[in-house]
This record gives C-alpha cells, sequence and structure tokens, in this order.
C-alpha cells in the first residue's frame, strides 16, 4: 500500500516576522505624522499668511473691531466670528431634538427594514454637496420664509413695536434662512452618530430596567440614553464643527451683510461666506485679513473637535462626565 508523503511547509522565522512587525508599526506611524503633519502645516500657512493682519491691528484690536472696509484697508473680525457662532448654534439648537428623535426611532421603535431605510437616507443626506442645500434654501425655503416673516412683522407693528429692531427687514434671505439650511445639513450628521451610539447599547442595560417594570419609554430615559450620551454629545460637537464651516449653502442664503448688528430676518454673515465672497479678488492686507479669518475658524473647529474626542473618551472610561 503506497504512503503518502506530506511535507509541511517551513515556518517564518522569527527574526522574518519580527522585522514585518516592525516594517508594518513602522508603515502605520510614519503615515499617521503625516496627516498630524498636514494638519499643523495648514494652521503655520493659515496663521503665517494672516500675521500681518494680527501685526497691523492687534490680535485684541482685529478680534474685536467690527469695520471691514477694503477702501480704507481697515479689517475686523468680530462681525464675521459673530454671525458664524450665532447661525451655527441655533442650527445646532434646532437640529438636535429632530436629530435625536430620528436615531431613537431607528433603533428602538421601527422595525428592521424602516430603520435600515431611515439609514440610508440619512447618508444620503450627508453625501448630498452643500450647493444642492444653498439651491434648495434660495428657491423653496426664502419664499417659505418671506410669507411668514411679512405677517410677523405686520403683527408686531401692531401689537409689539419694540420687536421691529430685532426682527429686521422680512426679506426671507437672512439669518434665519441660513439658520434653518444649516440645520437640514447638521441632523443626519448628529443623527447618524445618535443612532450608532444607541445601538450600541448592551441588551443587558434595556433588559434590567424592563425587569424592573419600567416601560418603554422609561426604558430609553433611563437605560438606553444616559448610557449613549457620549457619542451623542460627540455627535452634537462634530455636527456644530460642521456648521462652523459651511460655505456654499450659507452663502447663497445669508445676504452676506458685514454691518452689526445683525437682526434675526436680515442679511448676516460669517467666517466662510466673507472668505468665498472677497478671496479670489483680495490682495494685501485684505489677503492677510481673510487668512486670518481662516486661521480663526481653524482654531476653533479643531478645539471642538479636540472636545469631542474628550468627550467619547471620557464617558466610554466612567460613563460620566
Amino acid at each position: 500500500m503506497a504512503t503518502v508523503r506530506t511535507q509541511s511547509r517551513p515556518s517564518t522565522s522569527p527574526l522574518y516576522r519580527a522585522f514585518g512587525d516592525r516594517l508594518f508599526a513602522g508603515l502605520v506611524l510614519l503615515l499617521c505624522l503625516l496627516i498630524i503633519g498636514i494638519v499643523l502645516l495648514i494652521g503655520w500657512q493659515l496663521g503665517w499668511n494672516g500675521a500681518r493682519a494680527f501685526e497691523v491691528f492687534g490680535i485684541v484690536g482685529f478680534l474685536s473691531s467690527t469695520a471691514w472696509n477694503p477702501v480704507t484697508d481697515v479689517y475686523g473680525a468680530w462681525p464675521f466670528i459673530l454671525g458664524t457662532l450665532i447661525t451655527s448654534l441655533l442650527a445646532l439648537a434646532l437640529a438636535f431634538f429632530p436629530a435625536l428623535a430620528v436615531a431613537i426611532f431607528a433603533t428602538e421603535y421601527a422595525p428592521r427594514w424602516l430603520g435600515n431605510v431611515l439609514s440610508y437616507a440619512l447618508e444620503l443626506l450627508a453625501s448630498l454637496p452643500s450647493v444642492i442645500y444653498g439651491l434648495w434654501g434660495l428657491s423653496v425655503l426664502v419664499p417659505a420664509l418671506r410669507g411668514v416673516q411679512q405677517s410677523l412683522f405686520l403683527w408686531a407693528s401692531d401689537h409689539a413695536q419694540w420687536l421691529l429692531p430685532v426682527l429686521g427687514n422680512p426679506i426671507g434671505i437672512g439669518l434665519s434662512a441660513a439658520v434653518m439650511v444649516l440645520a437640514v445639513m447638521v441632523i443626519p450628521y448628529t443623527a447618524s452618530l445618535a443612532k450608532d451610539s444607541i445601538a450600541l447599547v448592551p441588551a443587558v442595560q434595556r433588559e434590567a430596567a424592563y425587569g424592573l417594570g419600567a416601560t418603554k419609554w422609561e426604558v430609553i430615559r433611563m437605560a438606553v440614553v444616559p448610557y449613549a450620551r457620549g457619542g451623542i454629545l460627540a455627535g452634537v460637537i462634530l455636527g456644530l464643527t460642521r456648521a462652523l464651516g459651511e460655505t456654499m449653502a450659507v452663502v447663497l442664503v445669508i445676504g452676506n451683510n458685514k454691518n452689526l448688528p445683525f437682526t434675526l430676518f436680515g442679511p448676516a454673515t460669517t467666517i466662510p461666506s466673507a472668505i468665498v465672497n472677497e478671496f479670489g479678488e483680495a490682495q494685501g492686507l485684505q489677503l492677510s485679513s481673510l487668512l486670518a479669518l481662516g486661521f480663526i475658524l481653524f482654531l476653533i473647529s479643531g478645539v471642538l473637535n479636540l472636545l469631542a474626542a474628550w468627550i467619547v473618551k471620557r464617558m466610554s472610561v466612567d460613563g460620566r462626565l
């Protein structure tokens, strides 16, 4: 009877494996350092090219001044900073509860097929170019807002005239239109991260609450949302950074008015909208001031992203802030 000989493959030597591990670790480290270097290079370039504006006007003077006049070469960043913060924070306030409601419904109430449809819809909304949101806001939202604003303006003229300076001119294009467009854009990001965080809540959490006699709403309120609040908060902050840096959608609907005070219905401006409107023709001190605005936005976005990472890490360690 013939015997079948099996030839065993020679095992890789320990020296070869150690070299492969070191090579892979070195490659990964190189790629990580490359990404960090690119981020630092972007910040350095913005700061270096915007340094002239800080030297001429002073850091405090540039940040606090409300003047922006290319004719007299006087520039201040406060209207742009204020407009960016107002639009972003108001958009986040409008988007938070709808985003959380969508996340809770998709994970806790909807059947699996409907939850998948909602997930695909959120991904589709998140992937749409910002100019699409801007065109939708300009052609659909602004005409609808104009009618509502005019009705509120007439009511305030008859019953609460002290509101008129706050409301401003009801032309549709302005601060309120930008806030609503940004809110629609923020919802997919916040809802997606909140949905993923809620889906990762262990089933033991829910079963323990049900075992104590809790209702569906009580399980969500006391067991699910507190456990997932780290991811929810991180999604909120990342959604805020998305709103801070939005450009084309805001440019189309905000009105691009650089003069304070801003009104609820009237035009306003943000850092990204100022940069995209003036960068093509800027030179000299004006160009340096625009790059200084970009550096300020870079710092704000970086701080918020680091804050989001810290929240996720802290909440994953001890479950509380």
